[in-house]
């Protein structure tokens, strides 16, 4: 698993609201990634009998591995599934620190962000983050407040990309997004009023350009200032009779657009 670059200086601060000092992860992909991720503090790692040889192949293929000094705590199924909430554990629980937050500032040399206007599903947000990781973004920008906060939840829906994509936490988006205009992005929101076909756009713009996809919360959209803050208004141009997307697939889309776009 190819190790996603970091940016510099960063914040080592919990999310908005979170009262305790350590996040519970489960899942073999977001466990092993947050295993091989240098910032993680591993405080407790339980595993089933079955799983833990699955976890260290996973580990061992990337060369990685940091669970050979240490003893995991045996588990059965039924208990770990208490610990996550009844999720689908599939046998592995761990719980480390919260990932560091990073600032605005540090976006110069990105070339393609994806920003969430109070969107706050974790299944949407970890969704979104595994297609960004995948196809090639540099980070993901949300707010402090109004935002998906890291969870076990989070990172198993990003099967590893909680781990593998910076998050670029910021008070205000608006304001950001004006600073992502000083450092050369060009910010394309997704609304469907009002708004020209994302094929359009790049069609217009140099492979090379640094963009910023703005993505709003299902129902309401953008927000007015965010709106304002966008130098143009797209849409993706579907052909059926549904005209509207789970915000994490037309995240997926677009960002495949990107990439095609560049790879031309």
């Amino acid at each position: 698993m190819k190790q996603k670059r970091k940016p510099g200086p960063v914040r080592h601060e919990k999310p908005a609201f979170v009262k305790t000092s350590s996040v519970l992860l489960f899942g073999l992909h977001a466990v092993a990634a947050a295993l091989n991720n240098p910032v993680r503090e591993l405080k407790k790692l339980s595993t089933t009998d079955n799983a833990l040889p699955r976890l260290l192949q996973m580990l061992n293929e990337t060369g990685k591995s940091r669970v050979s000094g240490i003893t995991p705590e045996k588990m059965s199924s039924k208990d770990l599934a208490k610990l996550s909430g009844d999720a689908v554990h599939q046998g592995v629980l761990a719980e480390f620190n919260y990932l560091p937050l990073h600032d605005v500032e540090e976006c110069e040399s990105f070339k393609l962000v994806i920003a969430l206007d109070q969107v706050t599903d974790p299944h949407n947000v970890g969704a979104i983050m595994r297609s960004a990781t995948a196809l090639g973004a540099d980070a993901l920008l949300q707010t402090g407040r109004n935002s998906a906060i890291e969870s076990g939840t989070l990172a198993k829906s990003a099967s590893g990309g909680l781990d593998l994509l910076p998050i670029i936490s910021v008070p205000n988006l608006a304001q950001a997004l004006n600073e992502l205009k000083d450092q050369g992005f060009h910010i394309v929101g997704f609304d469907s009023e009002e708004s020209i076909p994302l094929g359009e756009i790049l069609e217009r713009a140099p492979p090379e350009q640094k963009l910023v996809l703005v993505m709003g919360s299902e129902g309401k959209g953008l927000r007015r200032l965010t709106r304002d803050r966008c130098d143009e208004l797209a849409c993706l141009d579907m052909p059926g009779p549904i005209k509207s997307l789970n915000v994490s697939n037309a995240a997926a889309i677009a960002l495949q657009m990107v990439h095609l776009h560049r790879s031309k």
